[in-house]
């Protein structure tokens, strides 16, 4: 079984090999879910490339992060560059990146990223089939669900053993690109589930505003007691995670780890604490087990502790001016020193401040070291700016010994000259695979698939509108409700499909919405949710069968392996959001997948839905003598809607359910508690009904107004009607990313 450690940069790179890890994993420059201040460059990798396969180790690099449509060309050459340089595998979770490297760098191989979350064995034998050849599964998973997966499969299974963990399913968050465009799939994560929030309003058991609490932020996870049972199960790789972590933190735990997975099974028990005192030394959160031994883990969160990294300097007494700067006064509860790193934390903004310690005095006098006790005084960063009411505390995240690291055993300046050499010797098949080349081969593929006369889904651009808004409106609209409410109401609207969510409360009734709707059965959509349990599966499965039975026939599918459920039947499949398709690739490859229509991603913005829009105009089929131009796939957009910015496995007991909370800046969102996971959501949809002519004119096919989790009384019937007619005067509503820009 492999031990897989972060490098983020040089430093962390030789800590992590120096004590025991048989692979390290590295960012792709410009395009990883971890966005570093600085990616290492591909020079380096090249040379810890070669350091490693000296040395018989491996080194992967995580190419993890979406796509935008503008950044394909550059992503080529970046590609091209890696394939010379030989990395051990891709870490991936761009569909539009699977297709590229599948068409045109067959010599990469591919790992599916835990971005793309793999949450069953469906998703592991999909992304199998689409080049993967090792899928590292979502960090929500049990032991006894980690071992039925790897039962079911022969594809290589890797799985997070230490680390941070996120509230949410990877691949799912939404929640710091709602907030401003900085989306965590595309590795600029503001952490929004390490804030403070507060529940106000009266609840559905009474109960008044409670302080604020860290209602999602997440321990860290330790598995050193789920490592035998890990082997077990037949599990090819542990995986660290922080690239952003120190190089003592990663030199530590990978140190823990060795020691445990090198233990013979009668010698487990005996080492398990001398690992655990390792870990407790590494300068990390709060750490617990996870999901490993429950499904729902009561030690996940601790709501009253920020979650902070590393050692509780203490919390500052006074903060005062220091020239330029400010400067505070902190009763020490750790030793500290000049050159340590700090971070600061501010309530009740939630905001964090990371820098190194340059100056620190006891009393007036300047020292270069203190010990716990003292009380000394901090100056502070530049970049800090003192609020009135701030509350200040003060953590240690690394040491400041570390000393200089050797690189010359690398050879970076050697690698630097092959890739020159290597770009002189690309650069014509780089120019090769851009965009007028490779997209002959995507004309080629998608004429094939034209050619087999594949069922398309009728979305209503060819039949008679109907009479009422959906006349009215520019292009052909979908309307998505959890609601039955919704179908027996009498709406003053007529949209050209219903959307039903494919839960047990809607489910059960397919046979009163058959008689509601009668004819426009065929117009009736079931969207499956993104995360489907192993253990649901045959009932989900079972499920599927007896609504094609009663003659539903349009499903919408929230996870890419979920077409496996339609194998062998005559149905019309679409692809909800959570595929997050950015770039017209992606779409391509969704296409090929089996979908007919597909939703684009929810987090893009207006210049990233155009440019993606007309890159896939350009893979459009030319048909013969006088037919217009064709595609094989629909492409359509959520335009209103409270989306799910949390998706997430846990069910916390300090959850207030369908009450507000507030964030420090008086956002206000709301949690429910849906079949198998928990969500939270804006208290107040987003809206892009006013823009729906401009999004016709990029060509879009439709669009979905989404009114799951409202209560749809007359008054919301009628002010849904006016937006979507443009009448009537109602407050503005968020447009998302739409009007911003996407980061």
């Amino acid at each position: 079984m492999e031990l897989l450690a972060p490098a983020g940069n040089i430093e962390n790179f030789f800590a992590a090999l120096e004590a025991g890890a048989d692979a390290v994993y590295v960012g792709a420059p410009g395009f990883n879910a971890r966005n570093l201040a600085k990616d290492l460059q591909l020079e380096e990798i090249g040379a810890m490339i070669r350091y490693c396969h000296a040395r018989e180790k491996k080194l992967y690099v995580a190419a993890n992060s979406l796509l935008l449509e503008r950044e394909l060309p550059q992503v080529i050459e970046t590609l091209a560059l890696l394939e010379t340089l030989g990395p051990d595998a891709l870490i991936v979770q761009d569909l539009g990146l699977i297709q590229l490297v599948q068409k045109h760098f067959p010599r990469l191989k591919m790992h599916a990223s835990t971005l793309m979350t793999a949450h069953n064995s469906l998703a592991v034998q999909t992304l199998s089939r689409l080049g993967c050849e090792r899928v590292v599964l979502a960090r929500e998973l049990t032991l006894k669900e980690i071992g039925s997966i790897c039962a079911r499969t022969d594809v290589e299974i890797e799985i997070f053993i230490h680390g941070a963990m996120c509230f949410s399913y990877s691949g799912l968050c939404l929640f710091s690109s709602f907030l401003g465009g900085k989306s965590g799939l595309r590795g600029r994560c503001v952490q929004p589930c390490r804030r403070a929030y507060t529940t106000s309003g009266k609840g559905k058991k009474g109960g008044r505003e409670k302080s604020g609490a860290y209602l999602f932020s997440m321990n860290d996870l330790t598995g050193l007691a789920a490592i035998p049972a890990l082997k077990e199960a037949g599990v090819t790789s542990l995986k660290i995670e922080g690239r952003l972590r120190s190089a003592h933190y990663v030199r530590t735990v990978v140190q823990a780890y060795r020691l445990a997975m090198d233990a013979k099974p009668e010698e487990f028990q005996n080492v398990l604490p001398q690992a655990e005192v390792l870990v407790e030394k590494a300068m990390s959160r709060k750490i617990t087990s996870g999901y490993f031994f429950s499904p729902q883990p009561p030690e996940a969160i601790t709501p009253y502790h920020s979650g902070n990294i590393g050692l509780h300097l203490g919390r500052a007494q006074s903060v005062m001016p220091a020239g330029a700067v400010f400067a505070c006064i902190v009763s020490l509860k750790e030793n500290l020193q000049v050159g340590d790193r700090l971070r600061l934390h501010m309530e009740p903004s939630g905001e964090r401040l990371a820098f190194t310690l340059k100056e620190l005095r006891l009393g007036n006098e300047p020292v270069e070291r203190a010990v716990s006790a003292n009380l000394v005084r901090i100056v502070l960063p530049a970049t800090y700016h003192h609020a009135k009411g701030d509350s200040l505390d003060l953590y240690k995240i690394d040491s400041g010994k570390t000393g200089k690291v050797e690189i010359g055993d690398l050879q970076i300046g050697a690698v630097k000259k092959d890739l020159g050499k290597s770009r002189l010797r690309l650069a014509k098949r780089i120019l090769s695979i851009t965009w007028d080349a490779w997209e002959s081969g995507i004309r080629k593929d998608i004429q094939e698939q034209v050619g087999q006369k594949r069922p398309q889904v009728n979305t209503g651009g060819s039949r008679q509108k109907k009479a009422g808004t959906s006349a009215k409106m520019p292009l052909d609209w979908w309307l998505r409700t959890d609601s039955l409410k919704t179908l027996q109401g009498k709406l003053p609207f007529s949209p050209d499909r219903f959307v039903l969510a494919f839960e047990k409360g809607l489910t059960g009734q397919a046979g009163q919405i058959k008689r509601l709707l009668g004819g426009r059965i065929r117009d009736v959509i079931w969207a499956l949710p993104p995360v489907i349990m192993e253990q649901d599966l045959a009932k989900n499965h079972k499920q599927i069968s007896l609504l094609i039975r009663s003659g539903f026939k349009c499903f919408q599918l929230g996870h890419i392996s979920q077409t496996e459920l339609f194998v062998g039947q005559r149905v019309h499949l679409s692809a909800d959001y959570s595929l997050n398709l950015l770039n017209n690739q992606a779409v391509v490859m969704a296409g090929q997948t089996g979908f007919e229509s597909v939703q684009l991603s929810i987090e893009a913005d207006r210049e990233a839905l155009r440019e993606l829009i007309q890159g896939y105009k350009k893979t459009g089929v030319q048909a013969a003598g006088k037919e217009a131009v064709r595609r094989s796939t629909q492409v359509g957009l959520t335009v209103y809607g409270s989306p799910a910015l949390y998706t997430a496995r846990l069910a916390a007991a300090h959850f207030s359910y369908d009450r507000p909370i507030v964030s420090p800046k008086g956002e206000p969102f709301v949690i429910r508690r849906k079949e198998g996971y928990t969500q939270t959501h804006p208290l107040r949809p987003f809206s892009l009904l006013p823009y729906l002519v401009e999004l016709k004119n990029m060509g879009l096919d439709y669009v979905v107004v989404d009114i799951s989790g409202e209560p749809m009384g007359g008054r919301s019937v009628q002010e849904l009607h006016e937006r979507l007619i443009g009448s009537g005067r109602y407050a503005k509503l968020s447009t998302f990313n739409y009007l911003g820009k996407l980061e």
